[in-house]
């Protein structure tokens, strides 16, 4: 099985090159400004492109030439991820290269995701954290050729992708903190996937199969980055990532607990920008990541703090019940709460002075 994560490794690495070079020809490059963008030289951008196209290439040749995943994901909802993610993609270049204004990156993002609901990708039930399965098939509507609707179970996957999405997205902040937190995502939900409890192969190869192309990109991403992953690779690694915990048979928790600090860190800052009177999607440097860096830390520092975080918490969910996933997740939330008001008087007193 290790040998898939080994194949999309250094395919990565091949390919991370040639859509470096590819970037720059078409002029995709990130340049340094005085506010976010702070490395140190305009860096190329499109990385999602190497991602993207490794992580098919292997799970295509999965599909395709070996029975690994034949068992549980139907060929519709294979079809229907693909397409959704290529949608991601394609308007991830088009921003990278054009700067599409926010309302049609959320709209063509939107549409793709809805594209992968109505292919099957459904969220059937979730794990009562009292005991027990609560079902989220309450009523199913035929849609014809556009597949079928499911009330409350498609409209919670629809959600939970949308803001696995775009978290991971907005967390691409710093040199390989989107790709190193979805390797650590992937790589828990790998392990969950193996035990006698939740064993499914299948995702475990997929899980595999996204980690690996990860860990390959960090070799250009890590500080100082030679490539980014763009609008596009954020976008897909994300919704790969929202998908697994979908596919697993909802292991949403797990999921969760990975992103858990960047999702209640992207709350917090809608909240803060809301009070502020500011616009949601308006860049600034009110991020975690960012206030860290403001703080004192190096980005090398922020990055490895975000990666222990993940792993810390990724792992309570190999071990964790339900009931206690949630409690971890609400103290989670305090911590964050702390987190904030230590940071908030670290800028205060630095105003003073």
């Amino acid at each position: 099985m290790f040998w898939y994560f080994f194949a999309s490794f250094f395919l990565v690495v091949l390919v991370a090159p040639v859509v470096k070079n590819l970037a720059l020809r078409l002029g995709a490059v990130d340049q340094p400004d005085e506010l976010r963008k702070k490395h140190l030289k305009p860096t190329p951008l499109l990385g999602g492109i190497a991602v993207f196209f490794v992580f098919w290439l292997v799970t295509g040749y999965l599909v395709f030439f070996t029975d690994r995943l034949s068992a549980e994901i139907a060929p519709a909802k294979f079809f229907g991820i693909f397409v959704a993610s290529l949608i991601m993609v394609a308007v991830g270049v088009w921003d990278d290269i054009k700067n599409l204004s926010v309302k049609t990156r959320l709209a063509i993002g939107s549409l793709a995701i809805l594209v992968a609901v109505l292919s099957g990708l459904k969220l059937g039930g979730i794990t009562n954290p009292f005991g027990g399965i609560i079902p989220l098939n309450w009523k199913t509507y035929d849609l014809g050729l556009l597949g079928s609707l499911v009330l409350i179970g498609d409209v919670l996957a629809f959600l939970w992708l949308f803001g696995i999405t775009y978290t991971a997205k907005i967390l691409d902040g710093l040199d390989g903190l989107t790709a190193g937190i979805i390797f650590i995502g992937s790589m828990m939900i790998f392990f969950l996937t193996q035990t006698d409890k939740f064993y499914q192969p299948e995702v475990g190869v997929l899980a595999l199969v996204l980690a690996g192309v990860c860990l390959g990109f960090l070799l250009f991403n890590f500080y100082p980055a030679k490539i980014f992953l763009g609008e596009s690779g954020g976008l897909f690694l994300g919704f790969m990532l929202g998908v697994l915990a979908i596919i697993s048979g909802g292991k949403i928790a797990t999921a969760l607990l990975a992103l858990a600090v960047p999702l209640l860190d992207l709350l917090r800052v809608i909240i803060t920008r809301w009070r502020k009177g500011k616009k949601i999607f308006e860049g600034d440097r009110e991020h975690l990541h960012f206030r860290l860096i403001d703080a004192g830390l190096s980005h090398r520092q922020a990055v490895l703090f975000f990666y222990f975080v993940a792993s810390i918490f990724g792992v309570t969910t190999l071990f964790l019940q339900s009931a206690m996933k949630l409690v971890t997740l609400l103290l989670l939330g305090v911590a964050m709460l702390a987190v904030g008001w230590w940071l908030n008087r670290i800028a205060r007193v630095s105003k003073q002075n």
